[in-house]
């Protein structure tokens, strides 16, 4: 599960920019995110191990459509997938875990898969947020804010980079409960552009071995 979205990146320092409260800034972006039916996004990221300083890059595309639809597909490494189809979400990595897919429930996939939507949904009630500074990510200014969850989590902090411009998220950086530090960040983004609904279909590839996990956690 590690293989996700969703990006490792390169950003740079602005110079500073206007103070904002980290509150009004996940304001925006919540309201901004709750204005997109369909996204299609670039993304390239960066898993860090910090104790053994070993990083890997993947790149890839990220697509949505509401309700519940989402695809990762990735180019680096060449042929991982993760698809939400609205039923279940596929889990299919060969380039770390090949001959298997794991299946999840929707629920369950969704705080791993879908991070975007976790930080911001309902994020007043679930973190403690603070200002991080500002960035230039690629070329859009943004104002950083850091999530720390008030309830254990899959992951024990957040950062998020919040666009000046259309309070869309552009980068963010997740540091999970072993330690390891991801951060994702968007090298392109269309919103509310046509979808092919094809995109959020998985067919296990034949030979492969699907462990459900609903199915297992029933004893079946």
């Amino acid at each position: 599960m590690k293989a996700l979205l969703p990006l490792g990146m390169a950003f740079l320092l602005a110079a500073p920019l206007t103070a904002q409260a980290p509150e009004a800034t996940i304001d925006r972006a919540v309201k901004a995110y709750a204005r997109v039916k369909s996204a299609r996004a670039t993304f390239e990221q960066t898993l860090t191990n910090p104790l053994t300083g070993n990083t890997q890059v993947a790149r890839g595309e990220y697509l949505q459509q509401s309700p519940g639809r989402l695809a990762v597909t990735f180019t680096q490494p060449k042929g991982d997938r993760i698809v939400n189809d609205g039923k279940a979400v596929w889990v299919y990595l060969p380039s770390s875990a090949p001959g298997q897919v794991i299946k999840l429930s929707p629920a369950a996939g969704a705080g791993s898969v879908d991070l975007l939507g976790t930080f911001l949904d309902a994020p007043r009630s679930k973190y403690d947020m603070a200002a991080a500074g500002t960035a230039v990510v690629g070329s859009r200014k943004t104002h950083a804010v850091t999530l720390t969850p008030r309830k254990p989590m899959q992951f024990t902090k957040a950062v998020v980079w919040i666009d000046d411009a259309d309070a869309t998220v552009r980068q963010f950086e997740v540091t999970d409960n072993m330690g390891l530090v991801r951060r994702v960040r968007l090298t392109s983004l269309t919103l509310n552009g046509p979808v092919n609904r094809a995109a959020f279909s998985f067919t296990p590839p034949a030979g492969v071995k699907v462990y459900d996990q609903a199915a297992m956690a029933a004893g079946q």
